[in-house]
């Protein structure tokens, strides 16, 4: 029996980390150095646009978190204006559009491709499953568009 437990040794010690991993990812509390969520308009995109590049700058749906992250900052550094629902943003302008409750808002948006935007702002999320769900899609996004080649 015991010689056993030393033979699987390190599978215990892997599954006690993934253990523990998984227990603070649940229930440690969600943190983001700014509550500002931010989006760029790099220069040069009215001109590839009007060239036919087909540029996504934005996503389709941008997902904020209230307390946590809850702004949306757009910063406008292409040399033409940008309308993102009723503002137009001008070159070299900052717009920041901060979210109180749970909604799902569409916008017109000319820096996106379709002409639409959708943010979807969520519950700050609850200890437990709850918050690992949460942790989990945040970390699904930040490789959903990240390239494995080198």
């Amino acid at each position: 029996m015991m010689h056993s437990l030393r033979r699987y040794r390190l599978a215990w010690a892997v599954a006690l980390c993934l253990l523990l991993a998984l227990a603070w990812a649940a229930l440690a509390p969600p943190y983001a150095a700014s509550r500002d969520l931010l989006f760029e308009i790099p220069k040069g995109t009215w001109e590839r646009r009007m060239a036919g590049d087909q540029v996504e700058i934005l996503p389709s749906v941008v997902q904020l978190t209230l307390g946590v992250q809850d702004v949306l900052l757009l910063r406008n550094s292409d040399t033409v204006p940008q309308q993102f629902g009723p503002v137009l943003i001008m070159p070299g302008q900052d717009f920041r559009l901060p979210f109180e409750q749970v909604s799902e808002n569409q916008f017109a948006c000319t820096a996106h491709s379709s002409g639409q935007m959708t943010v979807s702002v969520v519950a700050f999320p609850d200890p437990g499953l709850g918050r690992l769900k949460w942790r989990l899609a945040a970390l699904g996004e930040l490789f959903k568009g990240h390239s494995w080649k080198n």
